[in-house]
């Protein structure tokens, strides 16, 4: 790890004004200890009032720095928003989720091998040296949204959860304050796979905002390599409200498959109206990955995310 200075600051116009910024550090700590990340200055922004919880025009307004834990244990999360509670307690462990923070868990970044391995080219961590994942290992790959400068996906369960509640950014910077919703918050690679997400330099996340509750049944599920302390394959946040036996609208994003939370309107669409027959799910499939490219060793996603798809949905519109 090389030499850094360090601060702490007390006022959100502190951070505004710094370097690198560190909260829970458990993404940024990792990075720093393989070479991925080597910033002059690091500044701890945990002495900011950004930790609370609070009811908003009829949602919730989540403080940036409200750890994974406090966020997936909170009452009203788990009674109104049980989509983004399961999702949270998914993922890392719990040791993990007590440090790690909301504005960290959206900026956190891929767990590409590649990326990761500072020997290997990668234009996400140095933009213009080529993609060593092409004609590489890729498993853990996308096979939506890539390009072919970049098919690593993004890690973060949260963020799938989020995506399907609407979530909206709440950032400070120089210029003031903004608002973007989580749908545009995250850049697909295309040419410039370093460029991950709408955040400006000199900008810092302060909360994320949630709708009202959504009408209908919540779940996320999480295929992974093993039980715990994995990333996910594939994974689906679902929200579906059922009326007269159709489903009256859905909410789905998925993880695992493209370099940031994927959500696809059209899928929705084909589902609201319909009867929650196999047909119906396998349809709405077809349309989730009609742009669907494996790369050899992530081939086995395409049929797995068919797969998880229509489990999730057969477990929302099933009464009992």
């Amino acid at each position: 790890m090389t030499p850094f200075d360090y601060d702490r600051a007390t006022e959100v116009t502190q951070a505004i004004d710094a370097g690198r910024i560190i909260a829970g550090g458990t993404n940024l700590l990792d990075l720093m200890k393989l070479g991925v990340e080597t910033p002059d200055r690091l500044t701890d922004i945990n002495r900011l009032d950004l930790k609370t919880i609070e009811e908003h025009q009829g949602g919730l307004r989540i403080g940036a720095l409200v750890s994974n834990s406090d966020l997936a244990a909170d009452a009203r999360v788990r009674r109104d928003w049980p989509v983004l509670s399961r999702a949270l307690l998914s993922g890392a462990s719990g040791q993990l989720r007590n440090m790690a923070t909301t504005g960290g868990n959206l900026l956190q970044r891929t767990r590409c091998y590649y990326f990761q391995d500072v020997s290997s080219p990668c234009n996400k961590r140095d933009p213009g040296s080529g993609c060593a994942a092409m004609g590489g290992a890729t498993r853990l790959h996308a096979i939506l949204g890539g390009s072919e400068h970049c098919i690593a996906t993004h890690p973060s369960d949260m963020a799938v959860a989020m995506q399907a509640l609407d979530a909206s950014v709440e950032i400070e910077g120089r210029d003031g304050a903004r608002t973007v919703p989580l749908s545009r918050f995250y850049l697909l690679p295309g040419d410039r796979p370093d460029i991950e997400t709408e955040l400006e330099p000199g900008e810092l996340i302060t909360a994320v905002t949630l709708p009202p509750p959504p009408p209908g049944r919540q779940t996320y599920r999480k295929v992974r390599d093993r039980a715990s302390y994995a990333f996910a394959l594939v994974s689906v946040a679902g929200i579906v409200a059922m009326e007269d036996g159709r489903i009256a609208q859905a909410a789905l994003a998925f993880g695992g498959v493209a370099p940031r939370p994927w959500r696809d309107p059209e899928v929705e669409t084909a589902l609201a109206g319909r009867e929650p027959t196999a047909e119906t799910f396998d349809a709405a499939a077809d349309i989730l990955l009609r742009d669907a490219e494996g790369h050899g060793g992530n081939d086995f996603k395409i049929p797995l995310l068919r797969r998880t798809l229509r489990a999730v949905l057969t477990d929302l519109t099933t009464e009992g």
